[in-house]
Formats: C-alpha cells, structure tokens, sequence
C-alpha cells in the first residue's frame, strides 16, 4: 500500500511535456517503477540524422563503468589456440565452423552477443539473414569481429554494451536496474552520451541530439534536457 501511494505521489510529479534534469529524470524513473522485478532503465537518443544514408549511420560499443546488471551471454565463433582463450574470458558458447552450421540448421540463439575471429568470418557470414535482423551479426566497427578474442568477450561480460541506430534515427541502449543506485544510472548514462556525442557522423547536420528520453521497463518516458546533459558530458571531459 505504501508502494503505492509513492508511484501515485511520483505520477503526480511527472509531467510527460516537461524536460528534466539528469539527475530529476533518474529519480522520477526509479520512483515510477512498479512492477514486482528488478525493471531495466533504458536511455533513447533521437539523433538528427538521415539513417536512410550510410554517411550518417551511428554504431559502435561503450562499456558502461556500472554495468547493466544483466548477465550477457557471449558466444564466440573461434577455432585453434582461439578456443581456450574464449573459455578462459567467460564465453559461454565456444565454437567455429560446427557452430556456424548448427545455428544455420535452426540451432538455438540463446546468446545476446556473438563475437568472432576475422578467419570465421566466411562461416558466420553465411548467418546474415539469420544473425543480422536479431542484432547479433559480428561487425568490425562494433568491436564483435576482433583478433583479440579473449579481450572483447571480457569486456561484454563487464558491461561493454552494442548501440547502433534504427531506421527512425533512434539509439536505444539499457543502462542500468531500478535497483542501481542513482549516481550508477548517472555514471552510465553520461558515459553512454559521452560516447553518442563523440560518435557524430560528419555528413550530420543541425542540431545531433533532438531528444534523449529515459525509462523503465514498465514506466513511462521521462525527457531530459538535452543541454544540460550535454554540458555535464562537457564538464567530464
């Protein structure tokens, strides 16, 4: 009941029109959250970019100095000396040209990042249309197709995390639990535009960030001022 009564009160305090600070938006998020597990607090950027141009797309990594305090399960598509060195980081699928094929005949995915060794790539190749819609298609530019296996996969499973844009121009990225402390949200979330900021693409024009917009898992948008948050960005550097 009591539970209650604070997200009827937080509710009350929130206007969907409004910006926020940072720090107002993450107290909001965390007050407003009700559901009965520990909900996800994700962070959406709409960039002004046309992402209908390959000059203008945004995709890369950030490790997330707190984490997202979900456990990320990593296969790696690896063959020789490689395997040991995936196991010993933590991956949790471990395989090459055998494992490209089982997952081609209707394997399971039950991995949320795929890393692979460049000399995998003819194989894991072969996965695009399988791979690809679902985000997990190793990629140079997001560090998932590497020579240093062991360095990436213990990376993900710290709290290095994959963003790229969609089709609207949007980045969705989770940063964090409802269950992080408040300057945890903060550190990921400027660590996470930080690196948004820095990933301008040349061919954009205008304003970059239009609007940044955080959530949980069951709650709803809260709008931060993107000013503001830019210059705390600022301030860190």
């Amino acid at each position: 009941m009591a539970k209650s009564k604070n997200t009827a009160a937080a509710k009350r305090q929130y206007d969907k029109s409004s910006q926020y600070s940072p720090e107002d938006a993450v107290a909001l998020v965390r007050s407003m959250a009700f559901a009965k597990f520990d909900e996800s607090v994700d962070a959406v950027f709409n960039l002004g970019i046309d992402a209908r141009k390959a000059d203008q797309l945004v995709r890369g990594t950030v490790s997330l100095p707190h984490g997202t305090g979900k456990e990320i399960r990593v296969a790696a598509f690896v063959g020789g000396e490689l395997i040991a060195e995936a196991e010993e980081a933590g991956a949790d699928i471990v395989g090459g040209k055998e494992l490209a094929e089982e997952i081609s005949g209707g394997g399971e995915l039950n991995f949320d990042i795929a890393i692979a060794a460049p000399d995998m790539m003819p194989h894991v190749g072969k996965l695009g249309s399988i791979l690809g819609p679902r985000g997990l298609m190793p990629n140079p530019k997001s560090g998932t197709v590497t020579k240093d296996v062991g360095k990436a996969i213990a990376e993900f499973k710290a709290g290095r995390v994959e963003y790229r844009n969609d089709r609207y121009g949007n980045v969705h990225v989770p940063i964090g639990k409802v269950s992080f402390e408040p300057e945890q949200l903060m550190g990921n979330l400027i660590a996470l535009s930080d690196e948004i900021l820095r990933a301008r693409p040349a061919a954009a024009k205008g304003r970059f960030v239009r609007k940044v917009t955080i959530s949980s898992t069951m709650g709803p948008g809260v709008n931060i001022d993107t000013g503001q948050l830019e210059d705390q960005v600022k301030a860190l550097r």
